[in-house]
């Protein structure tokens, strides 16, 4: 049959961007360490938008995903391909460290026609929370790009409509009114853009929203405090659909899965394809510091596959968590929370924020060591604390007119923002770096694993390498916090933010030989560390006596 030539292409092409590192080179992996949700659940109603023909019958939307952390994007070659400035590039879940990264790829699109939209915390944030548009915001509008705040879900449509008419506005400002969840399009990626992060993981989010009212968060105000969720049958349907293209593995997005009404639905339809089926399916989720007081919750956690979960500790101290208003955390309850956790065999990673007004470079060590003794955590995150625009933090410091770091490519929880009453900034800074020298001793790696194997129905082997991962590669090697991480960096002379020089070819190649040279010295180094911890777990599976180990973070009293 002839091809029916009467049929127009509509190209949507989105882009979730990276950003700068310290030297102004794009963060960019062969392997990036964690998909984008937001990529996924914009190309999911994409595909929805095409199939229901929104834009007409003779209209083929054709969609191209591209996440930056992994894939160089090229904003001349996009211009080329979407000739005549027929289509829309979309510019998806920009937080506000990618931002001026988003806006140098929007440039070159804008000079050539192309029409650009921008959405995500960014822009959803300072929309949801400030007085006025910021100027960052202003200039987007001043070249033309189309800013987008709040979700997608019964919205893109329109803003495809607009672009296939070339008339999009200004602004599309959907806070007030968050889309219900329940039977919205699957999120969902092509397998050849999943393989491209480490370990062949996708992702979703299976509710939005967060009941409580941390005052350094931005999801409260961009997503809403009445959580939202899909049913039970939608998430089988995502992860059923990813089992058809060859990925079994997942990284539940909710910022607290714990709070999400269906969970227990869900868990049982995963326990249910898991021991009836057989299927293997693994995942990893971010809850809260109560969830071991909601019945069977950790129980069927662990039935349903999970193998890592996330928990944002921040601080061991009470006035700190009070001041921020995280309510939530039950200092006294968290080794009880922890030990349910590691008795099924499920890796702990904590999260914990550096520079509380109350915080010193002392009491932060102290902290490091408390943490050590008493708590049975596998991995520790460790993050600034950051006025991260649309939270209240920012709007407060915001209305007193404290001065910021104007730079928002350093607003990425790994550099000083803002001032600290009781630390300068290198003082913070240098806080920071000890924080995950302290914690990341090779004693206390033997300790973990000692504990684990007392505790864990089963120790997976890639405890040691996601250990040594955190902190020797990420954060020592490679210079960066592992949730921005990945495999094997890569750099492009060209790809330099705009107000820095480009490098001439001969200094810019010799230093990525030297650079080269070192992290070729030093992965034999964190091989021998790998190695090394990797040979102490098996022993102690093979230690009849291993079980037997016991100290202070083993025990059910509370810290």
């Amino acid at each position: 049959m002839a091809p029916d030539r009467t049929r127009a292409v509509f190209p949507l092409v989105l882009i979730k961007p990276s950003h700068y590192d310290d030297h102004g080179y794009v963060i960019q992996w062969l392997r990036s360490a964690f998909p984008s949700n937001t990529l996924a659940v914009l190309y999911g109603l994409a595909l929805d938008c095409r199939q229901r023909r929104v834009l007409g019958d003779h209209v083929d939307i054709v969609t191209s995903a591209l996440d930056e952390t992994n894939t160089r994007i090229r904003p001349h070659r996009i211009a080329r391909m979407l000739k005549n400035g027929c289509g829309l590039v979309a510019l998806v879940g920009v937080q506000s460290n990618q931002f001026p990264r988003a806006l140098d790829i929007a440039r070159p699109l804008r000079a050539a026609g192309i029409q650009v939209c921008i959405g995500g915390f960014h822009v959803s944030g300072c929309m949801a929370m400030l007085p006025e548009l910021p100027p960052e915001l202003k200039h987007a509008l001043d070249l033309g790009i189309s800013l987008f705040a709040g979700e997608a879900e019964g919205r893109l449509e329109e803003v495809l409509r607009d672009a296939w008419q070339k008339k999009l506005k200004p602004i599309y400002n959907y806070l007030t009114a968050p889309p219900s969840l329940e039977s919205a399009p699957l999120a969902i990626l092509p397998a050849t853009r999943i393989k491209k992060t480490s370990g062949k993981l996708a992702s979703f989010d299976a509710g939005r929203g967060c009941p409580f009212q941390c005052s350094f968060c931005t999801i409260i105000n961009v997503q809403g405090r009445k959580p939202r969720h899909r049913s039970a049958g939608d998430v089988e349907s995502i992860v059923r659909r990813n089992l058809s293209q060859g990925i079994n593995r997942f990284f539940i997005t909710d910022d607290n899965f714990a709070r999400n009404q269906a969970w227990e639905a869900i868990f049982d339809r995963l326990i249910a394809m898991r021991e009836q089926e057989k299927l293997d399916i693994k995942f990893v989720l971010q809850v809260d510091a109560m969830c071991h007081r909601i019945p069977r919750f950790i129980e069927k956690a662990g039935r349903a596959g999970v193998a890592r979960i996330f928990i944002g500790l921040e601080s061991i101290h009470p006035d700190r968590l009070q001041a921020a208003r995280k309510v939530q955390n039950d200092i006294a309850g968290y080794r009880k929370m922890l030990l349910a956790w590691k008795r099924e065999g499920i890796t702990v990673i904590a999260g914990y924020i550096v520079g509380f007004p109350a915080d010193t470079p002392a009491s932060l060590l102290g902290d490091i060591l408390t943490i050590q003794r008493e708590l049975p955590v596998d991995l520790m995150e460790f993050s600034f604390l950051t006025p991260l625009p649309g939270s209240e933090d920012h709007l407060c410091l915001h209305e007193a007119k404290v001065p910021l770091e104007p730079d928002l490519n350093r607003f990425d929880l790994e550099h000083v923002t803002a001032p600290h009453p009781r630390m300068t900034g290198m003082e913070w800074e240098k806080a920071y770096r000890d924080a995950w020298a302290a914690y990341y001793t090779p004693e206390h790696f033997e300790t973990v694993l000692r504990r684990s194997v007392t505790l864990g129905r089963y120790v997976g082997g890639n405890l040691p390498l996601l250990m040594t991962w955190f902190y020797h590669y990420c954060f020592l090697l490679e210079g960066v916090h592992p949730l921005q991480g990945g495999y094997v960096r890569r750099k492009y002379r060209k790809d330099r933010r705009p107000s820095l020089p480009t490098e001439s070819v001969i200094p810019f190649y010799f230093h990525c030989l030297v650079d080269l040279a070192f992290k070729l010295n030093r992965h034999i180094t964190l091989a021998r560390w790998i190695w090394r911890h990797g040979r102490l777990l098996r022993r102690l599976r093979r230690d009849p006596q291993a079980r037997n180990y016991r100290d202070a973070a083993l025990t059910e009293s509370g810290v």
